[in-house]
């Protein structure tokens, strides 16, 4: 019984799954909404099957299949999109996109978007975040987090209010393009949380940063 539900369940994943191409690698890779709709079609035909007479179990496992495809891929779909189309529009600008199951974060580092000891927002970075804006006003199922981090030099208290006025400049912009409020939070963390080490000035400007999550909205 398990061989059956485990072939309808590959048999309808076969259907809706698909590759995407990284740009970054230039390699096909699984998409996140064809893993999504693996397991839920693997659950979907397990519960289908489950809960069908024995006569229609093989066919309670197709229904199952299919249903748990279509839940399982759709946020790992919705999140594949909004990422293609944050790559397509992030390239080159130094912004870096990063894909965590369905979660998606902008890296953007201090050196293209604020000037030392500075919370406005440098102008050459605008056009870059009105972009962003521009996927997330499309994409308008996703929770945005807006992390400001600093590096170590100075005090910890002035750095986290630096690092606050940062993050909440990032969010303030984002509104004023017409991004929803409930849709966002800006919290400032400091120095707390660095990517690379303190003594060196590379590390030092690449913990220098703004980080945007994106996740999608509970359904």
């Amino acid at each position: 019984m398990k061989k059956t539900i485990l072939a309808f369940a590959v048999a309808t994943v076969g259907l809706s799954g698909c590759m995407t191409y990284d740009p970054y690698t230039g390699e096909e890779k699984t998409s996140n909404a064809t893993k999504g709709s693996i397991i839920g079609a693997i659950g979907g035909a397990a519960i289908g099957a489950a809960t069908s007479s024995k006569s229609d179990r093989g066919k309670g496992a197709l229904i199952g299949a299919a249903g748990g495809a279509a839940v399982g891929g759709g946020i790992g779909y919705y999140m594949d999109r909004q990422e293609a189309q944050l790559r397509h529009r992030l390239e080159g600008t130094g912004v870096r996109v990063v894909r965590n199951g369905d979660q998606i974060d902008l890296i953007m580092p201090g050196n293209i978007t604020f000037n030392t000891d500075q919370s406005s927002i440098r102008s050459g970075f605008t056009g870059t975040l009105e972009s962003v804006a521009l996927v997330l006003k499309e994409f308008d199922k996703t929770i945005i987090q807006i992390e400001g981090h600093t590096d170590s030099t100075g005090s910890d208290s002035y750095n986290q209010l630096l690092s606050e006025r940062r993050a909440s400049s990032v969010r303030d912009f984002l509104l004023n393009q017409g991004i929803e409020s409930r849709r966002t939070r800006a919290t400032g963390y400091g120095e707390r949380y660095p990517v690379a080490s303190n003594d060196s000035a590379a590390g030092r400007e690449q913990n220098r940063r703004v980080e945007l999550t994106l996740v999608p909205m509970q359904q």
